[in-house]
């Protein structure tokens, strides 16, 4: 009898454990997809996942598909219409298989329903397809029982002048945003894409606004918390993978708004800028600012682990941050203190006049980054109440020396034009290359002093869709990857050909802090920790990153400032290419840019 009974028990296990989900998901969502719905004590032999039909991630899955844990779980960050298909785990035991499936269906039209009070901010989503250019913006309307009006967003709909704003133009992601609302905003709005789809349709709900609050820092004025078990091995691991994945998304929101043109940023300095303003958040701008930086929530060792990295980034990487206030400003003293402590930052007191606190800040500056940045500020607004800047300096020698005999050669831009560059070319460099069939590019890894290297990707041709085609691929899991492949493959001669650059290149932080979900700093900012008597607001923040490629080797320097007031055997990239300098001891990235004109 129990013979009969045990394949009766396997089979209905099978069958409980083999099953098939379909999914409904919404555009620029993340979704993460467990192989397994039960824990099991089984040690699988082999995970594998396939997406219609080809096997775990390849070069031709969608971009920011990521397979996690072994493959126990996979995961999608930013949801595309590409990402729509069949995800199909198969889980290979040693008396049977399993297999779990996934229908996704990506759903590129969306409703909402916000409500609201007079008087406050309110963002209405919108997202062009991801997989298609954007040429024009999409055109938002008020529908009523009489017919529709087309939103003028540069005029409110009761004449004010940018009441109603377009916060990205030229951009997929096309929310509006409408500032100090009206009971008569109440209604619903549609968003279509300039050929005339529905994109999203909102509806909107203005109510009286209750009895104001009186600003408080009640409850939100303790110090950060200290770092428990300090010793621990996984801290580290957590920041640099946050750091890397920070890096990345940096990189995809530039390149949004910069398509075709040089890009160049410093994600060190940024989110180093960022985690000292962390130290002073609370509440939801803490919450908001850990997103941002990828960081899991009240991961207290953060600071620490931060003072370390740039403790270990020291012997090529010189970083300093700084923190300018109002002498009238009671700055919280534990806010001072962890800034000493963590970020060697001790408060400085803001001078009389603009002109003076704007010559003072360039040369810090100036003296921090080696005169590679001499100008990050026009001037500093009478109303500034604090400052916090960040600056960072790099300098690596080649291990190899490039030919010191003067030569030129053609680059090739994206339009095929050709220019005339000074180049760096060695006939028998030793250097690692190879092709990384996920990032559909040849890449060659240059070593440098100071434990860091200079990794060049180059794609297949000069063409834009090339470029885009490894830009697409570029998360931070595949960049890991293709580091780790490099590290572990021999160098061996090779004739290298690099272009002699120098990049200079501002980033547009305003744009970036919105993209990042930060844009509370902009309006209502909880920053209790830092300053508890008044709110702060930001009214700037500044990024600028300067890269050259000489005989020498690699100079590089970076600055973020934020401004608070009250209220082959050959390689040659004469061609379009991207890289990154990263530092191979704390195994972060340094800067990350593209070079399309040198």
């Amino acid at each position: 009898m129990r013979l009969q009974v045990a394949p009766c028990l396997l089979l209905q296990l099978i069958f409980e454990l083999s099953s098939c989900a379909q999914l409904q998901v919404t555009l620029g969502s993340n979704l993460k997809l467990p192989c397994l719905s039960i824990k099991t004590e089984f040690t699988p032999v082999s995970i594998t996942w396939t997406f219609n039909g080809l096997k775990n991630v390849s070069a031709d899955w969608p971009a920011s598909t990521i397979i996690k844990g072994g493959g126990l779980s996979l995961n999608i960050i930013d949801v595309r219409a590409d990402h729509a298909g069949q995800y199909v785990c198969w889980v290979k035991e040693t008396n049977m298989d399993i297999l779990r499936s996934f229908d996704i269906i990506v759903d590129d039209s969306t409703s909402y329903t916000f409500k609201t009070f007079e008087g406050s901010k309110i963002y209405l989503p919108c997202h062009l397809p991801p997989s298609s250019p954007v040429k024009d913006n999409a055109h938002w309307f008020k529908e009523t029982d009489t017919g529709r009006t087309q939103l003028n967003l540069e005029e409110s709909l009761t004449g004010d002048i940018e009441r109603v704003e377009l916060l990205y133009p030229l951009d997929h992601d096309q929310t509006i945003k409408f500032e100090n609302t009206v009971l008569e905003d109440t209604g619903v709005y549609v968003c279509e894409s300039p050929e005339g789809e529905k994109l999203s349709t909102v509806h909107l709900l203005v109510e009286v606004s209750p009895t104001p609050v009186p600003y408080s820092c009640k409850g939100f004025t303790k110090p950060w918390e200290p770092c428990h078990n300090e010793s621990s091995r996984t801290w580290e691991p957590t920041l640099q993978e946050s750091v890397s994945e920070f890096s990345m998304k940096l990189y995809s929101f530039l390149r949004e708004s910069q398509p075709s043109g040089n890009l160049l940023f410093s994600p060190i300095s940024i989110s180093m800028l960022l985690s000292h303003l962390l130290l002073g958040a609370r509440g939801e701008t803490q919450k908001a600012i850990e997103r941002a930086i990828f960081v899991p929530h009240d991961f207290h060792c953060v600071h620490l682990q931060m003072k370390k990295m740039r403790e270990k980034l020291a012997s090529s990487l010189q970083m300093a941050s700084q923190i300018y206030y109002n002498p009238h400003m009671n700055l919280s003293e534990s806010f001072t203190d962890q800034s000493i402590q963590f970020y060697e930052a001790s408060p400085i007191r803001l001078l009389e006049s603009s002109e003076e606190n704007t010559q003072m800040i360039n040369s810090w500056v100036a003296n921090k980054t080696n005169n590679k940045i001499q100008h990050l500020v026009n001037s500093v607004s009478p109303s500034t109440q604090l400052i916090l800047l960040n600056a960072v300096s790099f300098s690596g020698q080649w291990k190899i020396k490039f030919e010191t005999k003067s030569k030129k050669g053609f680059f090739q831009k994206l339009n095929g034009d050709l220019v005339k560059v000074p180049i760096l070319h060695h006939e028998q460099y030793m250097a690692v290359m190879t092709y990384v069939a996920n990032l559909k590019a040849q890449v060659a890894r240059f070593s440098l002093s100071g434990d860091s290297s200079l990794y060049v990707l180059l794609p297949l041709s000069n063409s834009v869709l090339d470029l885009q085609q490894v830009e697409d691929r570029m998360t931070d899991t595949a960049v890991h990857q293709m580091i780790n492949t490099m590290k572990q493959n021999p160098p061996h001669p090779i004739e290298v050909t690099l272009p002699q650059i120098k990049l200079d290149v501002q980033s547009d932080m305003h744009i970036l802090i919105k993209k990042l979900g930060l844009s509370s700093l902009f309006e209502d900012a909880n920053l209790c920790g830092l300053y508890a008597e008044d709110r702060l607001v930001l009214d700037d923040a500044r990024h600028k990153a300067f890269l050259a490629l000489t005989e020498q080797g690699v100079e590089a320097g970076g600055a973020s400032f934020f401004s608070f007031s009250r209220s082959h055997s050959s390689f040659s990239a004469l061609q379009p290419f991207i890289m990154l300098l990263w530092s191979d001891q704390a195994n972060v990235p340094l800067f990350v840019g593209r070079v399309t004109d040198p």
